[in-house]
């Protein structure tokens, strides 16, 4: 399990993180979702000891991030978004290493049963120099699990990977998500709705929604929301639309405009039709908004939150970009 309360994060002047709150329970698999220089990363380095948190608590598999480091990395397994391999290494003897400094007994049969968890035992003798992109990422992630950690923290799995290398690790973080507790952030918003019981989303160092996938939908479609396109200005359509008894709001949006209803059991549609073929536009698409996970996400961050006092998290966050970082010599 993972409890965060309050969670900060600061680097000088800037606030990578800044008070989030969550929390990701056994036997599910929760997506933290933001846009770059969100604060993703760092609290991702946060929950696995590599970064000490300025204010706040994480406690992670019983154990605090901050008073009890040692415990929590032995029950956590990492993926950082750059993997750290010896390419000289076979697979299996990569594995055994990585074993042995994790004090697991029996370190061959251990590599074994982790590399065919992640179907690569048919590589297991070869060289990681010689693996693909998507084998030496299901290496990283063999690597994560080689100790059978309580806690499973993974930082973009799928970044680099061809669409059906995506597929197969997507699946395999599902079917991990029944005896772990996992954590992982994605780009891929469709991944992260078939993927995951709940989400995260984080933008400049602030989470500004969690809940399942279903909860966060039909937050945005409360109200009967509807979506307008014509073959008009805009700016010309929406004083219009907005004007509408039946309407309390319209604005651009993702797709065209958006229009709100005045409440939940009023259909604005016949209004907006006879607005709209009464100044001679064209209609081109009128129909409820149906929301998904990547209309959430953009809905939710298209509109900048007011800037920090404390600066940018983005260039809060460019610390964990340096190839000799602390998570790159740790779990090497």
């Amino acid at each position: 399990m993972i409890e965060v309360e309050n969670l900060t994060k600061r680097y000088g002047d800037f606030a990578a993180v800044n008070a989030i709150t969550f929390s990701a329970r056994p036997g599910q698999v929760t997506g933290f979702l933001g846009p770059n220089g969100a604060g993703k990363t760092t609290t991702m380095r946060m929950l696995t000891g590599f970064t000490p948190p300025t204010e706040g608590k994480a406690v992670v598999a019983g154990h605090d991030v901050f008073e009890e480091s040692m415990a929590v990395r032995k029950r956590v397994g990492y993926l950082p978004e750059s993997v750290p391999l010896y390419r000289d290494m076979t697979a299996r003897d990569y594995l055994k290493y990585i074993a042995e400094i994790r004090g697991v007994r029996k370190r061959r049969a251990r590599a074994d049963a982790v590399l065919e968890r992640v179907g690569l035992l048919s590589r297991a003798d070869s060289r990681i120099r010689t693996l693909s992109k998507g084998m030496r990422q299901r290496v990283g992630l063999a690597q994560a699990l080689i100790h059978d950690p309580d806690v499973l923290i993974l930082d973009e799995p799928t970044i680099g990977l061809d669409p059906i290398q995506v597929l197969e690790l997507r699946d395999l973080v599902r079917d991990l998500g029944r005896d772990h507790t996992l954590l992982f952030s994605t780009h891929i918003l469709a991944e992260a709705e078939q993927v995951c019981d709940q989400v995260v989303i984080i933008n400049q160092g602030a989470i500004i929604a969690q809940g399942s996938p279903t909860a966060l939908r039909g937050e945005l479609e409360r109200g009967g929301r509807v979506l307008l396109r014509v073959d008009a200005p805009a700016d010309a359509v929406i004083p219009v639309i907005a004007g509408l008894p039946s309407v309390s709001h319209a604005e651009t949006g993702l797709d065209g405009i958006v229009a709100m209803p005045t409440d939940e059991n009023t259909d604005p549609r016949p209004d907006i039709a006879r607005a709209v073929i009464e100044r001679g536009w064209q209609l081109m698409e009128l129909r409820p908004l149906a929301v998904n996970l990547e209309e959430i996400f953009l809905e939710l961050t298209r509109q900048p939150r007011a800037a920090q006092t404390n600066g940018s998290a983005e260039a809060a966050d460019a610390p964990t970009e340096n190839p000799t970082s602390p998570e790159s010599e740790a779990t090497a």
